[in-house]
């Protein structure tokens, strides 16, 4: 019996592969229809502790729904037009930044070639045919424009969200249903939602906490647009390491063309010591040291969701894997995954 199974073994390995590739592939055909429902998946795990807040003080649940819906749709919808009106104007004036790109880029080539002609000759002729092309500018509207894409769907996100709010009250007698009268699935069913709506919520409060602190500092040095790039780092700082790097660049870039190389250095230096402090003293004390990531999975998901779902996949690829991590490390037949997409597992209890 036992060397049937070990044959038999391998083959539903391969056929669960295979599933794997079926629904990748789906899910990637379908993006332009499973990237709104995703967005709403999001922000209804967001709001979760607000209805329930509202719930525990007495207020009827339909009707904590319904005032978390209006917050949450008036925020959506004030930050959406703002957002966009100076992605907008951006795009605009993005001829006009990248004369004024290419004039101060002209200045530091000259300076660069006075005082290091030798070691510098070829990176002045590559900055030059770079500008010359428009590619900085160029590649800063693409992704405006990508993020504006995002906003497309704004009615049908909310819509979305107010469902499953609604849908979720009655889950848990359907859960007991399913497992025949079970208390057992729905205790960890319950500490699986806590833990991804506990995660959920600590990031999107620290990432709000970010890009806050990156518009201010943006306004402070008198630079164009603070809630566009405010708002990137909010976005973009879901995204570990990487994310930081790319909310800052476009920001630099116009502190370089509006103020000169002083300014885009002091506004890259409140860039590094804002990530670093929130990311690697903040954030640590707050998440706490049991639902890291490695490093390599953050980027191998960075690039898998990212392929799969295009732009908001790249920004919820972080949230996503660790919800994926957080529903294994439920289920004893797969915790050794969430183990190794973990960056420093402990030991379970009773182990040497």
């Amino acid at each position: 019996m036992d060397s049937q199974t070990r044959r038999v073994e391998p083959f539903y390995w391969l056929l669960g592969s295979a599933a794997l590739v079926v629904v990748v592939a789906g899910m990637r055909a379908a993006q332009s229809l499973m990237v709104p429902f995703l967005i709403a998946a999001f922000i209804a795990i967001i709001c979760t502790p607000a209805v329930q807040w509202l719930a525990r003080k007495g207020v009827p649940a339909w009707l904590a729904i319904l005032l978390v819906i209006f917050g949450v749709s008036l925020v959506v919808l004030v930050v959406v037009a703002i957002t966009t009106a100076s992605i907008n104007e951006f795009i605009q004036n993005s001829d006009k930044y990248h004369v004024e790109l290419k004039a101060s880029d002209g200045r530091l080539i000259t300076w660069l070639e006075k005082e290091y002609p030798i070691q510098s000759s070829s990176f002045s002729t590559y900055i030059a045919e770079s500008l010359s092309t428009g590619v900085v500018i160029r590649h800063i509207k693409t992704v405006l424009t990508g993020l504006t894409g995002a906003f497309s769907n704004v009615f049908l996100v909310l819509l979305t969200v107010l469902f499953m709010l609604l849908e979720a009250a009655g889950f848990p007698r359907k859960l007991l249903a399913l497992s025949n009268g079970n208390p057992r699935t729905l205790e960890k069913a319950e500490k699986i939602r806590e833990a991804i709506v506990q995660y959920i919520s600590l990031k999107t409060a620290l990432s709000l906490l970010t890009g806050v602190l990156v518009g201010l500092w943006v306004m402070v040095l008198k630079i164009d647009f603070p809630i566009l790039w405010g708002l990137m780092a909010f976005l973009l700082n879901y995204i570990p390491n990487v994310g930081s790097i790319l909310a800052a660049i476009p920001a630099v870039i116009l502190a370089f063309v509006q103020h000169g190389l002083s300014t885009a250095l002091v506004a890259a230096a409140g860039y590094v010591v804002i990530n670093i402090v929130i990311g690697n003293v903040v954030e640590p004390r707050v998440m706490g040291k049991g639902l890291g990531l490695s490093t390599l999975v953050v980027f191998v998901s960075l690039v898998c969701w990212g392929w799969v779902l295009g732009l908001v996949g790249m920004l919820l690829s972080v949230p996503l894997t660790m919800i994926v991590k957080i529903v294994m490390e439920g289920f004893d037949e797969t915790r050794w995954l969430a183990v190794l997409l973990g960056s420093n597992p402990e030991p379970r209890s009773g182990t040497p």
